[in-house]
């Protein structure tokens, strides 16, 4: 019978496989932010630089970020914020009540065709549309010659018929953001109010449209970042006759109403940039108490 001793002041040799480091994780994010630094952080720079810089003198000045808040361009802005808020809220509440109906239905090719049709008219937009919408309720469209809409008002190309366009692609994008916030209201819920002789009236209004504000404040944040940010539909239908800030920007940059604006352009844009902003840092904290709650 043998005995191995074993040296107490000598350490163990450990294997080449532990003498290996390990990767950091974080070294698995590099390539997504220096991706994102080149596609976003320079484009976002040469906006902020060419917004700060005279287009006569190439100093830094603070001319064109005052200009941009002047005027038809104020105008413009403000007309933009009213469309998207108008169009933005009449989805949501359009929206709410579809996508409950779609969650509740016993129908699972029914569900799934909503949902699926909604993915695709949600992403459905520009200039196509536009020509669809003018085909069709145009001065000379279709259903306005059939049902006489001209002789009853109606135009198109006007702010209400650019929010008619716009529910087009924002209901379903509504109906996308709140079925999942649908779907986490738990059975035990609603057996909970009804045991306790609540009706479906005082349920919706005691718990479950509290548990859905987070999720609704937050599709509504994103219901207006996507109408306002909209430029090709608007382009397409009404040009000049709406004022929106997208179009001001196209029209200061192409230089159709006064040459050399283009660094009151890209005012503008730092402008629209900084309303997303909002957009974002408002939508994101209501985004994540929504996840708390369903989760």
């Amino acid at each position: 019978m043998t005995t191995t001793l074993t040296r107490p002041d000598v350490a163990p040799v450990a294997s080449p496989q532990k003498r290996r480091r390990r990767v950091p994780g974080s070294l698995a994010v590099v390539p997504l932010l220096a991706f994102t630094a080149i596609v976003f952080g320079l484009p976002a720079w040469a906006i902020l630089d060419g917004a700060v810089t005279a287009k006569d003198t190439g100093a830094y000045s603070t001319a064109n970020l005052t200009a941009s808040l002047q005027g038809a361009y104020l105008t413009a802005l403000l007309g933009s914020v009213k469309l998207s808020a108008v169009s933005a809220g009449l989805a949501a509440l359009l929206g709410l009540p579809l996508a409950q109906a779609v969650v509740t239905s016993r129908s699972r090719a029914l569900r799934e065709a909503v949902l699926t049709a909604s993915g695709v008219l949600a992403n459905f937009g520009g200039v196509p549309l536009a020509f669809a919408f003018v085909a069709t309720l145009g001065n000379a469209g279709v259903l306005t010659r059939h049902l006489g809409l001209t002789d009853k008002g109606w135009d198109l190309y006007s702010f209400w018929g650019l929010v008619l366009v716009y529910l087009y692609f924002l209901i379903p994008l509504m109906v996308l953001t709140i079925a999942p916030a649908l779907e986490g209201l738990r059975t035990q819920w609603r057996e909970a109010a009804r045991n306790n002789g609540a009706t479906a009236v005082q349920y919706w209004r005691h718990v479950a449209l509290p548990v859905l504000t987070p999720s609704l404040l937050g599709g509504l944040v994103l219901l207006f970042g996507s109408a306002f940010a909209a430029y090709a539909t608007a382009a397409a239908m009404v040009g000049s006759s709406v004022p929106l800030v997208t179009l001001q920007i196209a029209d200061a940059l192409s230089g159709n109403v006064l040459v050399g604006q283009e660094n009151v352009a890209l005012a503008l844009s730092l402008d629209m940039v900084l309303v997303a902003g909002l957009v974002m840092a408002v939508y994101l904290p209501l985004q994540r108490r929504s996840t708390r709650w369903l989760a």
